[in-house]
């Protein structure tokens, strides 16, 4: 085999060596597909950094003068005021959104359950009356807590695991939103308190 043609056999037809010299070259190999398919992800990478420069680019040429890019951040009106946490240079806004009870939800007295469940809270709306006391029970394996934040009543517990619980007896009117500080724009709710 020195350089006349020799038929494979499955193959795409007759190959000279010297063809197989050439598509190692290339970084082919006999069959072709590594060496195309590094290709592939090379031109990826270069794509992905293609990118990157023109957004770079997007943002270069305006008031900051010549050789100058500036790099701004523009908080939405949503986010101001929120709880913000960084990651990577990325702000992702944890601010509760509490839900409030329907007037047409039953008023609970005595003990009223609330459960910590996948990391969510059931209920997270509850009406109680004056004279109540609200039981929060973990029911996951993640430590909660459970924390105030507004309304006529003012409390923190403490850390509490899987069958852990915190308990709070309502002595006068209003609204309470509370969260557990670990994951509050899941686990927050709130409390109506009647008389």
């Amino acid at each position: 085999m020195s350089g006349e043609g020799s038929a494979r056999p499955g193959g795409r037809g007759a190959r000279t060596e010297a063809g197989d010299a050439k598509a190692g070259e290339r970084g082919e190999g006999t069959r072709g597909v590594r060496g195309r398919s590094a290709r592939r992800a090379g031109g990826g990478v270069s794509l992905a950094a293609a990118c990157a420069a023109l957004a770079l680019a997007a943002g270069c040429g305006s008031s900051g003068g010549v050789g100058t890019t500036v790099l701004t951040t523009v908080a939405s009106p949503a986010s101001a005021g929120a709880h913000t946490s960084a990651t990577g240079g990325l702000k992702s806004v944890t601010t509760p959104k509490y839900a409030s009870p329907s007037s047409s939800e039953p008023v609970k007295s005595g003990a009223v359950q609330i459960a910590y469940r996948e990391l969510t809270i059931d209920p997270d709306t509850v009406r109680a009356k004056v004279g109540s006391t609200i039981k929060w029970t973990n029911e996951d394996p993640e430590k909660c807590n459970v924390k105030s934040e507004g309304g006529p009543y003012s409390f923190a517990s403490k850390d509490f695991g899987e069958g852990g619980s915190f308990e709070l007896t309502l002595d006068k009117p209003g609204i309470i939103h509370y969260e557990c500080t670990y994951y509050p724009t899941t686990m927050n709710g709130t409390i109506e308190v009647v008389e």
